[in-house]
């Protein structure tokens, strides 16, 4: 037990010196890719302790990252910022100053206090039911937030967000957040989750509370998907409730599942895939020259590209490129 957290420790310790090393010898454009791959990883390991231990497919995980967002940029702004931007906040809130970290945690609990009350009527349903729940939930959040003017400028641009999230802060939180889950879900209670999502019966006959089990993997997750989401805020300083919608959705779905949604290091291969494979068809379609042929550009070509091969790998490979299996640095998982 304590080699196993000396192990964790060493490698997030590892994680965030190569974040902080990686900017002085690589170039701006490596280490954004970076960044937004540690972000990804972020939001899609949080998704795959429900998605993938629990049998819940949930499709409004996006949700809880925008509520991270939005709750970790209002906290961050100052007492004049937001007398500016945002005039009607109540008394409380538009004389409250945090800085990054705290408003960071903040977001992560609010999140979670939100996805209690979500999940608890929700982690009862199954199979499509729960799927079909949890988008109506992505919309409403998506809603509210357009329509809660007062708090968040509604559809306009949500701006003046402190740009503090940085590489190391990014590849920190992911380093944090997949040793959490990595002992979460080799842990006793990782087992009941599998139990749960192989057979529900089974798992209640034995007594393992499946509600319970489901709403705190969902509430977890959720903790995480608001820490990603307010570091996502923190880096872009500005956006919108379009930018927490179904494009993220699908895309961080995809992520999960062409890694396998049974892993958390399958989880974070397809996040690195996906990331990559994005990037080098976002260069081939605005054209390029082979010795005496020149390919014009094509516009949209990625994403009918990206599209293909993520169809023929769910024909050869459906439960994606790990499936159930884990990296173990050459000692067995515990299960």
């Amino acid at each position: 037990m304590l080699k196993s957290h000396a192990i964790g420790v060493a490698l997030i310790a590892l994680a965030i010196s190569a974040a902080w090393l990686l900017p002085a010898i690589a170039s701006d454009y490596v280490s954004r890719i970076c960044l937004l791959m540690a972000l990804n990883g972020i939001f899609v390991l949080s998704l795959a302790l429900t998605n993938g231990f629990t049998g819940v497919f949930s499709l409004g995980h996006v949700g809880f990252i925008a509520v991270g967002a939005y709750a970790s940029g209002i906290l961050s702004l100052s007492v004049q910022q937001k007398s500016a931007l945002l005039p009607n906040l109540p008394f409380l809130i538009a004389q409250m100053h945090l800085g990054f970290f705290p408003a960071t945690i903040v977001a992560g609990l609010i999140a979670a206090a939100l996805a209690v009350i979500v999940g608890f009527p929700l982690m009862r349903l199954s199979g499509n039911f729960v799927s079909v729940a949890t988008m109506g939930f992505l919309i409403i959040v998506n809603v509210v937030l357009i329509n809660a003017s007062d708090f968040t400028r509604g559809a306009r641009t949500f701006t003046g967000v402190p740009v503090d999230a940085n590489l190391m802060w990014a590849v920190g939180w992911l380093a944090i957040t997949f040793y959490i889950l990595w002992r979460l879900v080799h842990s006793p209670f990782g087992r009941a989750m599998k139990s749960v999502r192989d057979d529900q019966l089974a798992a209640s006959a034995v007594g393992i509370s499946v509600l319970r089990t489901r709403l705190t993997a969902f509430v977890v997750g959720a903790f995480f998907a608001g820490v990603g989401g307010s570091i996502f805020a923190h880096y872009l300083g500005s956006f919108s409730p379009k930018t927490f919608y179904f494009a993220m959705t699908m895309n961080i779905v995809a992520m999960l599942v062409l890694g396998g949604m049974g892993s958390l290091s399958g989880a974070l291969i397809g996040v690195v895939c996906i990331s990559l494979i994005t990037e080098v068809l976002r260069s081939v379609e605005r054209g390029f020259t082979l010795g005496a042929f020149e390919v014009p550009a094509v516009f949209g070509a990625s994403q009918i590209i990206l599209g293909f091969i993520f169809i023929v790998v769910m024909i050869f490979r459906p439960k994606g490129i790990m499936g159930d299996r884990e990296f173990t640095l050459g000692s067995k998982a515990r299960q």
